[in-house]
């Protein structure tokens, strides 16, 4: 991906069929499955690619066991295809986990064990592996971390992990390389409309102020926690359909859990489930649903999420993880669909598709997991409304970018001076990469697994930037100053280090 080349292709295009707003996972996957079936795309994204919710995942890629449990059905036997699909196109982000549901009460483990068999023939072909009952030995022995007074037993069971950022990143270099127009740091801030019909877009690189005006068949919404604001700009009388919901996780030291194999806390007390995993020699505890008014770009977690987590892992784990424990902290904001209930945790995971009167299709709800499939239904009717040509998705069988080669290390802390040149370089010159935040957040992972090993590789990640944009040592300084202010939101304050010059 090169940003200067998709701009001069921007400048030199006359008209798109397909313009998408939001470079998330949903925004990608539709420029991706647009641009496999020959159709000209552009997708601007306002910050970096997968910045908001997409990059702050529990890093699974699931066909949700509680939405069983829900009895949404239908949601489960979409996401558990896609689950196969993307273990098969994306070997090198997804990889399947072992997981295990302990056992305190007599009545879990055949309770959840008959659930997990379910789960186990819904996925048919696509399963990872069949459920197993395991006794008060073999489930101590695949998680020693598991606190053993009153432990009865276990279940295994099988579902996917991912990398969500890099896999974002992925489906980007893809869609490019089916010649679609991806550019970050690109926000929208007018549409364009004749005879009430929405034809375009006005367009603003943030790097260098230039506006554009991009001429379009077809406006796509992708916004996730942001579809609301886009709605409104296209009809002010617009009411909101998008409910948020925070969700946090903490990350600690693998010594937590001491083993590949993650747990999954199948009720918590807000009837929610609760997940360790193993991520990156790290762990990652969560998650929450907290129900927000303000929608933010860079959102905070609560102290009583990071209580609540704490305090429910606490009650499985024979060393119970406190505050001074956490090397990082995310929260992420989930695109609910607004229904009659309050309580978030009951609202739809399910994805919405509308049409305006004006002709803005605008997509939101939905999963990572069901990602392909959201983007290929929004093509499909973005086709069939606006007449473009008809072509038939081919994204369920395209093995996305990378796919055959070495991925970039998340955790950077072991690498050399001159391998970290290199991987700022690389990450520069075919990734987009533009700041500090993003090598850190999202073409490595290390502000969100040591977020204080991150502060501290970060003045020479700008430098090695700044010789590549060819920026001065202000630029430099501000790069750095941007990416403290945004870490300290990575960690208790308890946790922030003095020196690193982070004012409170």
């Amino acid at each position: 991906m090169n940003r200067s080349l998709f701009i001069h292709q921007l400048e030199t295009n006359a008209a798109f069929d397909i313009c998408i707003i939001g470079g998330g996972a949903t925004g990608l996957g539709t420029a991706l499955d647009a641009a496999a079936r020959g159709l000209k795309v552009a997708l601007f994204e306002q910050h970096d690619f997968a910045k908001g919710t997409s990059s702050r995942s529990t890093k699974l890629v699931h066909g949700g066991v509680r939405y069983l449990q829900q009895g949404n059905i239908k949601l489960v036997m979409e996401a558990l295809r896609e689950r196969g699909l993307l273990l098969k196109n994306a070997p090198h982000l997804v990889h399947n986990q072992k997981f295990v549901v302990p056992n305190y009460k007599w009545w879990e483990k055949p309770y959840y064990g008959i659930g997990l068999k379910i789960y186990d023939w819904m996925a048919g072909r696509l399963g990872l592996g069949p459920s197993q009952f395991l006794s008060k030995e073999e489930t101590l022995q695949l998680i020693p971390a598991l606190d053993p007074e009153g432990l009865n037993g276990g279940i295994i069971y099988h579902d996917g992990q991912f990398d969500d950022a890099r896999l974002a990143i992925s489906i980007a270099q893809t869609a490019a390389a089916q010649r679609a127009i991806i550019l970050n740091y690109f926000p929208v801030t007018g549409l364009l409309k004749m005879q009430k019909k929405i034809c375009g877009v006005w367009v603003k690189d943030s790097l260098t102020g230039k506006e554009y005006e991009v001429r379009s068949k077809v406006v796509i919404n992708a916004t996730g926690v942001f579809t609301d604001r886009l709605l409104k700009m296209d009809d002010p009388q617009h009411e909101n359909i998008i409910s948020p919901s925070q969700g946090i996780h903490l990350v600690v030291d693998k010594e937590f859990l001491l083993s590949d194999t993650a747990i999954m806390i199948p009720r918590t007390d807000d009837g929610r489930v609760l997940f360790a995993v193993p991520w990156h020699n790290k762990v990652v505890l969560g998650t929450t649903d907290t129900p927000v008014k303000e929608i933010s770009d860079e959102p905070v977690p609560l102290e009583e999420e990071v209580d609540f987590i704490l305090s429910h892992i606490g009650r499985y784990l024979a060393k119970d993880p406190k505050r001074l424990d956490i090397k990082s902290m995310f929260a992420g904001l989930r695109p609910l669909v607004k229904g009659k209930t309050k309580k978030t945790a009951s609202l739809s995971r399910d994805h919405l598709i509308q049409v305006a009167e004006s002709g803005l299709i605008t997509i939101t709800g939905g999963k990572w997991t069901t990602y392909r499939k959201m983007a290929e239904e929004v093509v499909d009717i973005a086709i069939e409304k606006n007449g473009l040509e008809n072509k038939p998705s081919v994204t369920a069988g395209m093995k996305l970018s990378g796919y055959d080669q070495p991925v970039l290390p998340a955790d950077i802390t072991g690498e050399s001076e001159k391998r970290l040149e290199q991987l700022v370089q690389y990450s520069v010159r075919t990734e987009m990469c533009m700041t500090v935040e993003d090598f850190l957040a999202r073409r490595t992972r290390q502000l969100l697994l040591d977020t204080n090993a991150a502060i501290k590789a970060a003045p020479r990640v700008a430098c090695i930037l700044a010789e590549q944009f060819n920026k001065d040592k202000d630029w430099v300084q501000q790069q750095i100053n941007n990416f403290n202010e945004t870490a300290k939101k990575y960690l208790p304050t308890s946790n922030l280090p003095q020196q690193a010059g982070i004012k409170h």
